[in-house]
């Protein structure tokens, strides 16, 4: 059994959701050398989250976001406590929502890994939602476990 990990960076990006799986791969051209295992990925913030849905038709991305901003709205009360839906604002209206987004969504996906390649299904892909407006870098730690070809 072989277990490796390394960190890699996601682009920076606003609010949306986006199709990562070739990034994941050119970033982790360790797979490869992997016969079966397990690949974990886990990004390090707490507004963003990681899934694995869609891989084919964009408008399902932007479903997806259009759907999370209905179940989790952006505060758009006023100054002080009065009419606000969120007490924490400390980095602007977009922010608690975006926890609350990134705990429903989660903060990891775990990836089958079969001769050399991600084991998903012929329409999934791996996605990486950014629920900030502004963009951001976001980092990514990943783990394989598995057995070496």
């Amino acid at each position: 059994m072989s277990w490796l990990q390394k960190s890699f960076t996601l682009p920076p990006r606003s609010r949306g959701s986006y199709l990562i799986t070739d990034h994941v791969e050119h970033s982790l051209p360790e797979l490869k050398s992997y016969k079966i295992g397990l690949l974990n990925l886990f990004v390090q913030h707490t507004s963003c989250a990681l899934s694995l849905n869609e891989n084919w038709d964009e408008d399902v991305r932007e479903d997806m976001t259009d759907a999370l901003d209905r179940i989790v709205p952006e505060d758009k009360g006023g100054k002080g406590r009065e009419g606000r839906l969120y007490r924490h604002a400390a980095e602007g209206r977009d922010d608690m929502p975006a926890h609350i987004k990134s705990a429903l969504i989660g903060a990891s996906v775990t990836v089958p890994i079969k001769d050399g390649k991600l084991a998903t299904g012929t329409w999934q892909g791996i996605w990486y939602l950014e629920f900030r407006a502004s963009k951001h870098e976001r980092k990514v730690v990943a783990t394989i476990q598995g057995e070496k070809a």
